[in-house]
């Protein structure tokens, strides 16, 4: 029927230039302009006019004309793989579907006119969530290459709205962040002060690592080439960030107020936020939330930003150890420097986490780590406990770790109740599972495990994950794993409009076989049955042996009755699906949401322990107090990892002392080693603090509010910033915010100008750090006079200079270089 209709769509009306299909189109871009619009078309999704023209690009195939408009199709069960590529490329792509279904459209009084169609969903690259876009993939499919070309998500999708508040008095920029990962739930708030570089922005900027960016329209023009420069630093067109301008009065804080207010005070949801818990917050941040709210109603993803457990503060100085944009950049914390990927990172050394939320949570670690000497040494006690312990249990929990799909991100697409029966059955029966087999390891931790970051963990995941087993009851599997939704449902007791519907249909089918009975009396004609046409179950024919075909009136319009009442059915069972996920599962969504963040502690534990045991790392002694740095027969962790079984890298002795000789001056040749050298000591107070093990024999460190880097003659042509200029706004930078607790590293200081210049400018500046700020600084200089400096503060000062030995397999001896 849908193929018939197709073709009476395609028929022009008299007195107009357009079919009616096309002008159902027009109408629906005219809504959504900024959209590529995948319009349902019987058994295919159709692209018109433009939109066609560029999909049929991105996605290499057919484009042609067809009456009006240029066009191209996709077949509908390949919906997920299409949108997702456009996705990936920075388009927002609509999906419009076919909102009747054709029996009950043919029973109406508008049976004759066109299908009507509606916008189901919206897809950008942070929002790519629900069954549009998930197919379940098992993992194994995945590993298989199954879903060879399907665009796999990146490990973070945040959608990061920034907001500016310009006060003309003080002459200070206060920037409002707000960043949302809709397929995650998690939501980080910050506000903070900023200067003309821009640098607090970058460095949040690249620890959330966002896909997604919403901004004002009137952005001032630093922040539009920060960003600017951000999304052009990766080569993949792919990996681009989307930025999405919205009406800059939206951020302005009496209308972004009103749609706050508007919001949160209709939230009754248990462990969702009270108004005046939202309405406390600073106003930058209300300028974010507002426009975000607006944002994420277009896709039906508002529901994480009410949900009370899902905020964090991004930044607070009590939190963790401060990690600048260049020094997550200069020791290539998150990326290498080189292609901007993660091979050679120092995450790319630490993971070795089995789930994607382990993945995401070492992220975390690796960009925040801790200031809480508490905190650090619990991870180190379970790391210690992993890696020493002869317990079998421990092998059990890392092994419940493996193959397992994306709880995270499932239980969030159900939430936002845009899952699958056959996804939330693999999310649910996963949780499940692992609830009852930690339940029965429970007595074996008890009395095996001694840390008590683990112990807790494993025993609070199996209480929490109690609930999922009864998600499982209410269902049938067979039919959830095949996406039936009429027979979803085993007890249909809690379901009264399923009840009726279905003792309808099961009426209507009895009329029908007894009218059998009656035409085979009547015809005397005891082989007469009805067959299936056109793969329907109950026919709308009778056929004897010579194959003629007889239709009687009575059967006609019991048939069209039973097709209603199938497709009513049908509609009914997705409503009470769409409930489901509302009232069963909603309720319980924070409980697994902890239970799964507790498996991601687990996981990323369990990775710390892997990487300690095969680089043969030392337990780091994290002292609360004290401001010194001793590390002995240290080793760059990713120089280390690379070079592999060649241990080209001699490991270096570190001391430095608060109160006594805190700075150390460093020379020697050109690719002598000596950034390696200041990395490798930044690199290992960074993986102390995380509670990690460290590339080293003996380590002993105070813990340290902060790295600050300063590295190598970069310039900024995105931003407009000379070399010199750029040396000097990141130098003044850490000056202002450097304590004595900091580790400072200032590599080449003074190169961006000339000789005379530069001196003047290394000297004064390390003669400030050492005299005023008293941090823990490594100074690498090619000035000579620098050297100076250890005659007038002897105390705090040493000169070093790098050598090396060169091995040369036809010469004899070793030259010092």
């Amino acid at each position: 029927e849908e193929e018939e209709e197709e073709e009476e769509e395609e028929e022009e009306e008299e007195g107009s230039v357009y079919t009616p299909l096309e002008q159902q189109v027009i109408q629906l871009k005219q809504q959504h302009q900024d959209a590529l619009l995948a319009v349902e078309c019987g058994y295919k999704y159709r692209f018109f006019g433009e939109d066609a023209e560029i999909a049929a690009k991105e996605l290499n195939i057919f484009c042609h004309l067809d009456h009006n408009f240029m066009t191209c199709s996709i077949p509908t069960h390949r919906l997920f793989v299409h949108v997702r590529r456009l996705v990936s490329h920075g388009h927002k792509v609509g999906v419009v579907k076919q909102t009747e279904t054709s029996a009950i459209k043919a029973s109406g009084t508008n049976r004759n006119a066109l299908f009507t169609r509606q916008l189901s969903a919206l897809y950008t690259k942070s929002t790519l969530v629900g069954e549009d876009v998930n197919p379940v993939c098992r993992l194994r499919d995945v590993e298989e290459g199954a879903c060879g070309d399907l665009v796999s998500d990146p490990p973070d999708s945040f959608l990061l709205c920034i907001s500016e508040n310009w006060d003309k008095l003080k002459k200070q920029l206060t920037v409002g962040l707000v960043a949302v990962q809709p397929s995650t739930g998690d939501v980080l708030l910050d506000c903070f002060p900023d200067g003309p570089s821009r640098s607090e922005v970058e460095g949040r900027v690249l620890k959330i690592n966002p896909v997604e960016i919403l901004v004002p329209s009137d952005l001032s023009e630093q922040t539009q080439k920060l960003l600017q420069s951000i999304a052009n630093a990766s080569a993949q067109a792919d990996d681009r960030v989307r930025v999405e301008k919205r009406d800059s009065a939206l951020f302005e804080f009496a209308s972004a107020m009103s749609t706050v207010t508007e919001f949160y005070c209709h939230a009754q949801e248990k462990g969702s936020h009270s108004l005046s818990s939202v309405a406390s917050l600073e106003s930058p941040v209300i300028c974010c939330l507002g426009p975000l709210i607006q944002y994420l109603q277009e896709f039906n993803l508002e529901r994480v930003l009410r949900s009370e457990s899902s905020f964090r503060r991004l930044s607070c100085a009590s939190e963790g150890m401060i990690l600048s944009a260049a020094t997550l950049r200069n020791l290539e914390i998150l990326n290498n420097q080189t292609d901007g990927g993660v091979k050679g990172s120092l995450l790319w050394v630490l993971d070795h986490t089995r789930t994607p939320f382990g993945r995401r949570l070492m992220r975390k670690w690796v960009s925040q780590p801790l200031t809480d000497q508490q905190s650090i040494s619990e991870r180190q006690d379970a790391v210690q406990e992993i890696l020493e312990s002869d317990s079998l249990t421990l092998n059990s929990i890392r092994s419940l770790l493996s193959h397992l799909p994306d709880l995270e991100r499932g239980i969030c697409c159900i939430y936002h109740k845009k899952s699958s029966t056959q996804e939330f059955y693999l999310i649910s029966s996963s949780l499940s599972r692992l609830g009852l087999e930690l339940q029965a390891l429970l007595p074996a931790i008890q009395s095996q495990i001694s840390s008590s970051l683990l112990r807790d963990l494993s025993l609070d995941t199996a209480d929490l994950l109690a609930p999922a087993h009864s998600f499982l009851k209410v269902l049938n599997e067979t039919a959830a794993k095949s996406g039936n939704k009429t027979e979803l449902f085993s007890d249909l007791s809690g379901f009264p409009v399923l009840q009726e519907r279905r003792e309808q249909i099961q009426t209507v089918v009895n009329e029908i076989q007894d009218h059998r009975k009656e035409v085979r009396l009547m015809l005397k004609a005891p082989a007469l049955d009805y067959t299936a046409v056109s793969g329907q179950e109950v026919p709308c024919v009778y056929v004897t042996k010579a194959v003629s075909r007889y239709h009687t009136p009575f059967l006609v319009g019991r048939y069209k009755k039973l097709l209603q009442l199938r497709e009513q059915l049908l509609l009914d069972s997705q409503t009470e699906w769409t409930n489901f996920l509302e009232y069963g599962f909603g309720e319980h969504y924070h409980t697994m949401k902890r239970a799964i963040s507790h498996l991601a502690t687990m996981d990323c534990l369990f990775s710390l322990a892997e990487v300690a045991k095969q680089g043969d790392y030392c337990r780091p002694e994290v002292l609360g107090s004290q401001r010194q740095i001793m590390i002995r027969d240290g080793r760059h962790p990713a120089i280390d990892l690379l070079m592999g079984e060649h241990n080209q890298y001699v490991p270096n002795l570190t001391e430095l002392q608060g109160d006594g000789r805190r700075t150390m001056i460093i020379t020697g040749p050109n690719m002598g080693g000596k950034s390696s050298y200041i990395r490798q000591v930044a690199l290992i107070c960074v993986m102390a603090q995380m509670g990690s093990y460290v590339p080293a024999s003996e380590t002993r460190l105070g813990t340290l509010d902060g790295i600050y880097t300063r590295m190598g003659a970069s310039d900024n042509i995105y931003k407009g910033r000379s070399t010199f200029m750029e040396e000097l706004s990141e130098a003044s930078e850490i000056i202002s915010y450097a304590t004595e607790r900091s580790l400072v590293i200032l590599d080449e200081l003074g190169r961006g100008t000339s000789t005379h210049d530069g001196i003047a400018i290394a000297y004064a500046t390390l003669e400030y750090f050492i005299r005023d700020v008293k941090a823990l600084t490594l100074f690498v200089t090619h000035y000579p006079p620098l050297c100076e400096l250890e005659r007038v503060y002897p105390e705090h000062v040493s000169n070093y200079h790098m050598a090396f030995l060169l091995n040369e397999p036809d010469v004899t001896t070793d030259t010092d270089g």
